[in-house]
């Protein structure tokens, strides 16, 4: 696993809003970052079943909207009283789900982590970029954070290209979460 690390040393822009029946956290250029519900299920479930959006990550496949329910749950909403969390991407252009980003306190090693994830057909279109760049300066300007960490698993260029787009420092390699 590579490891990154970026601290709060630029000035960085953010639009937050909330608007009926959405919490939008933020919003970019081309997408719109709100919270999840567990009415997102069915959504998260078709993200996290696809093996291939996994294929890099330490946790199997969601099977059911049960499980679904369980990660946001037990995993997405009790971030979200810290005012940190993973977020549901839509785009802007036609308000499609195309997976989540944000940030998220890791208790194991008191750090703050910056992670997405998104459906296939949005790879490779800057989306990622351009979420991951807007929660790290969400995480810096709005919620004052000092130091956001990241990871990506060794063979996942893409994920290393989007935290080197971002001004992310490499700091080493290392086992996350079981995963090089």
């Amino acid at each position: 696993m590579q490891v990154y690390s970026c601290t709060g040393k630029e000035n960085r822009l953010h639009k937050c809003a909330i608007t009926r029946n959405m919490h939008i956290i933020l919003q970019t250029p081309r997408l719109i970052l709100r919270q999840i519900t567990l009415a997102d299920a069915p959504l998260i479930l078709e993200l996290n079943s696809d093996p291939e959006v996994v294929k890099y990550l330490h946790e199997p496949t969601l099977k059911n909207v049960e499980h679904a329910e369980d990660v946001i749950t037990n995993i997405i909403l009790p971030q979200y009283k810290n005012k940190l969390g993973r977020w549901a991407i839509h785009t802007k252009d036609n308000m499609d789900f195309i997976g989540w980003c944000g940030l998220k306190y890791r208790p194991e090693t008191e750090e703050t982590d910056l992670g997405y994830r998104l459906v296939q057909n949005a790879w490779g279109r800057g989306f990622a970029t351009e979420a991951a760049q807007h929660c790290l300066d969400h995480g810096f300007t709005v919620l004052g954070l000092k130091v956001i960490t990241a990871c990506a698993h060794i063979e996942n260029l893409a994920s290393i290209q989007v935290l080197e787009k971002i001004g992310m420092d490499f700091i080493g390699e290392g086992i996350v979460d079981i995963a090089p």
